[in-house]
């Protein structure tokens, strides 16, 4: 049976924004916000606390999701489970497309990784990717924030698949946060079961543009975000989510709708980020980002 080390290791894990307006269920962006967690394997039992977003508001027990990741991990690298220590220190505002969900998941993945004596040799890179997209059930978050920068997931029969592709440096991001979150299973129960031909077809155009206005050709990136396939559904749950995107885009601002909502992500470069930071409604707040090229990062891991 593989050894647990008896020290600690820390992870950091990035916000990522999917979709990015027509790349459904496929396209991510890490974003450079970093939830991180620490954790540490005691004699027995579990302790969790948490600090930052959501404090207070999730569980601390047995179905927190970083430890049921963890304990899916350390199963899966046929570890018994020990006792863990974990403290979650939360940037990630939860809730609201920012892939928080995704991030808690690799984040629990990696630090049972973290904690296992040649644990990248029991679950290499692939590995820790496919269990993190079937945990959250779909690929476009956890591959930014396991992989960093942009990423093309897809599913291949019962495989994840990712791709990552280079991120122009001129991209940059900005977030317009709402004070309420729309819960992610709410935003996908909206989705028609079918979509006209004209706006797949659509979709599939500028999906294909996105990737290489992201990649060397930001200007590219207002015709390329245009979305008909999911956005305008979402609307009844989220009408001021909406009303920002179309008043952006009305100046000709590649403004989206990040993952499910109810979060606004604007793609631009660094001149008018200042700018765009003072567009926010009242009661929102302006985050103004970098993509995040590292992905997941952890400190303390144990030797091969």
């Amino acid at each position: 049976m593989p050894t647990v080390a008896t020290g600690r290791v820390e992870v950091s894990v990035p916000a990522s924004s999917a979709n990015l307006g027509p790349g459904f269920d496929s396209l991510g962006l890490a974003l450079g916000l970093r939830d991180r967690v620490r954790a540490e394997v005691t004699g027995c039992g579990l302790d969790i606390t948490v600090s930052g977003s959501g404090s207070g508001q999730v569980p601390v027990d047995e179905t927190h999701l970083v430890y049921r990741a963890l304990t899916h991990a350390f199963s899966v690298m046929g570890c018994q489970m020990p006792g863990i220590s974990l403290h979650c220190e939360n940037a990630i505002p939860q809730g609201r497309g920012l892939g928080s969900s995704s991030a808690a998941i690799v984040a629990g993945i990696c630090a049972a990784r973290g904690l296992v004596a040649g644990g990248r040799l029991l679950m290499d890179d692939d590995a820790v990717f496919r269990l993190a997209a079937e945990m959250e059930g779909h690929p476009d978050n956890v591959a930014p924030a396991f992989f960093g920068g942009f990423t093309i997931a897809r599913r291949e029969g019962e495989r994840f698949r990712v791709t990552s592709v280079p991120v122009d440096p001129r991209v940059n991001a900005v977030v317009f946060v709402p004070p309420e979150p729309v819960a992610t299973t709410l935003a996908r129960g909206v989705l028609p079961a079918l979509v006209p031909h004209a706006a797949a077809s659509a979709n599939a155009g500028r999906a294909a543009l996105l990737v290489r206005a992201l990649n060397s050709q930001p200007e590219l990136l207002f015709a390329a975000t245009e979305d008909r396939l999911h956005q305008d559904y979402r609307e009844p749950l989220m009408p001021l989510t909406l009303g920002l995107v179309r008043k952006l885009r009305s100046d000709s601002v590649a403004a989206v709708v990040s993952g499910a909502g109810p979060a606004v992500l604007a793609l631009t470069d660094s001149s008018n980020l200042v700018a765009l930071g003072g567009r926010a409604p009242a009661g929102w707040h302006v985050l103004i980002l970098k993509v995040d090229r590292e992905g997941a990062r952890v400190a303390g891991e144990q030797p091969e």
